[in-house]
């Protein structure tokens, strides 16, 4: 069994095996999940859903996780890197600086105690960086042209 908090609740992206088993087990163990896995399952999937799984300590079959939001996809077993890879490889098509960007944002979103806090840091610290970026004007210029982009390394 994957412990939610350890493993999931702290990932962007998490594509599961039919075999894989989540849950919050702590309450049948007599502690408590920490490391701020409560707060955060709570913004996932708000105050019943986490209650249920920390209270109840129960098990959570990857489709269950699935429909609550906690991860992304369930894939045949032995085949979840081959998943992860094709994510990746999707990922890295794009453009850096949009990805670190867009990255930050959602962090910021993720950590931040308000959204309008998150938004006034993003768009104080990154999209000034993104908008200077070369990246920016390819990825402009190559969709006007009807062309993929080549992307720079990014300097972000």
């Amino acid at each position: 069994m994957l412990n939610i908090h350890t493993k999931v609740i702290n990932c962007d992206l998490v594509i599961a095996a039919k075999s894989a088993v989540f849950g919050l087990p702590e309450v049948k163990r007599g502690v408590s999940a920490s490391s701020g896995a409560l707060p955060r399952l709570i913004r996932n999937i708000g105050l019943q859903r986490a209650s249920e799984m920390a209270l109840l300590g129960r098990n959570m079959s990857p489709e269950q996780a699935l429909s609550w939001g906690l991860i992304n996809k369930v894939v045949d077993d032995g085949k979840v890197v081959e998943e992860a890879l094709t994510w990746a490889g999707e990922i890295v098509d794009n453009s850096p600086d949009s990805i670190i960007a867009t990255k930050a944002g959602l962090l910021g979103g993720w950590e931040s105690g308000s959204v309008e806090d998150a938004v006034r840091v993003y768009q104080e610290r990154d999209m000034p960086a993104l908008d200077n970026g070369e990246n920016i004007k390819e990825g402009l210029k190559a969709f006007v042209e009807k062309r993929k982009p080549v992307w720079k390394g990014s300097k972000l």
